[in-house]
């Protein structure tokens, strides 16, 4: 199947690079492009896409912006939005997350990254850089955040054992084949507890349930999936 993709950057330079690099791959589809958070809106609308390239800093609507109005609009909800800049700082990582982004990449990656990325974000995975998870972890989820905790606690009590258990597995970065393997279940099933697991605490992929398993301790810094 092939996956459609919408591209917003206010440098039209970028925005051909980006077009020409994913154009040389056969599963991948660039079906709009926009210049501004507001035509990212309307593109998006308009061509429903499977996963949007999103800049940060554009001109009128910016990027956070839109991504958030795409999160809260159900009728997009199977778009995908992997926020796309050159300023991966902390501070836009946790925007990103909380704006409802599905990934978060430099725009130093290269060509075969970008690809994979789009993939890995249209297959429900969630998608942070590296350097972008070390500094998310170590600045912002390392931090109990008192005034939430109440809040917090009370949706892990929806959890059952297992699905909080999925829920640490995906904070630490493994995927549903490994979450799989590690539980000694099938990858259906283990996509099942991860899903329910999102149902529950209302998140809206992965990249939401990494954020709440490190808020709520369930995964601590510096601990591996050993």
């Amino acid at each position: 199947m092939t996956i459609r993709v919408a591209i917003a950057d206010d440098q039209a330079l970028i925005r051909a690079g980006f077009a020409a690099i994913l154009g040389t791959h056969d599963d991948i589809e660039v079906v709009a492009e926009a210049a501004d958070g507001h035509e990212a809106l309307d593109a998006v609308r308009g061509t429903r896409p499977d996963v949007v390239l999103m800049d940060i800093r554009m001109p009128g609507l910016d990027g956070l912006a839109a991504t958030e109005a795409i999160s809260a609009d159900p009728d997009l909800a199977g778009v995908r939005v992997v926020v796309l800049t050159t300023f991966e700082s902390d501070d836009y990582v946790v925007a990103a997350l909380r704006a409802g982004a599905a990934g978060f990449l430099g725009k130093d990656v290269g060509p075969q990254g970008l690809a994979e990325a789009i993939r890995v974000v249209a297959a429900g995975e969630a998608l942070l850089s590296p350097r972008a998870t070390r500094s998310l972890i170590d600045r912002h989820l390392a931090v109990p955040i008192a005034a939430t905790t109440d809040r917090v606690d009370e949706r892990l009590a929806d959890l059952t054992e297992r699905e909080r258990e999925v829920v640490t597995l995906v904070g630490l970065g493994l995927d549903n084949a490994q979450i799989a393997e590690r539980l000694v279940v099938s990858p259906h099933t283990a996509k099942t507890h991860v899903n329910r697991a999102m149902a529950k605490v209302g998140a809206r992929d992965r990249a939401q349930l990494v954020v709440l398993a490190y808020q709520t301790g369930l995964v601590q810094p510096g601990r591996t999936t050993d």
